[in-house]
């Protein structure tokens, strides 16, 4: 199967909210928001990266990044999620696919670093890890990451976008 990964389409708007909903339909520790967290950040211009990946023009999956902010001013951070891949495609690496371009796409615009709120080891095999100098309040430790694209070592607090509280 043959799987392409590009910038989302207006287009593409309406699949992956499908895949949004159904890809964290039964994933534990999550509230079910991620579809509107996605669309509440386009509707905002704060979706920096987002990208679909394609088999045969439909969309199966989906990652977003918007910038973040460090209460210590530190600049050109960002933060990955939510990453969704269709059920019936999943563990076939597509996921894994997304996160390598989405990386090297904020890589290639010179960001400083990336966080996710994810499963340890998963996201371990991308380069994250936890940084005891970042927290995200309400967060068990082990599960908020970050990888650092260049030698700056942000300290403190990690504030997501306003559109992370969307509910509907």
């Amino acid at each position: 199967m043959k799987i392409e990964i590009t910038n989302e389409t207006a287009a593409d708007v309406a699949a992956i909210r499908a895949i949004t909903i159904s890809a964290f339909l039964h994933a534990p520790h999550t509230s079910h928001t991620e579809q509107f967290i996605v669309d509440a950040l386009r509707k905002a211009g704060q979706l920096t990266v987002s990208l679909v990946a394609k088999a045969e023009s439909t969309v199966i999956g989906h990652v977003a990044i918007s910038p973040v902010s460090l209460s210590d001013g530190a600049t050109g951070w960002y933060g990955l999620g939510p990453i969704s891949v269709a059920p019936e495609y999943q563990r076939r690496g597509i996921g894994s696919r997304l996160m390598c371009e989405a990386l090297r796409v904020l890589r290639e615009h010179a960001a400083s670093g990336c966080v996710l709120l994810g499963e340890p080891r998963y996201y371990k095999r991308f380069g994250f890890r936890v940084d005891p100098n970042l927290s995200l309040p309400g967060v068990p430790l082990g599960y908020f990451q970050a990888i650092s694209f260049d030698a700056s070592r942000p300290r403190g607090v990690v504030s997501y976008h306003a559109a992370f509280n969307a509910s509907a």
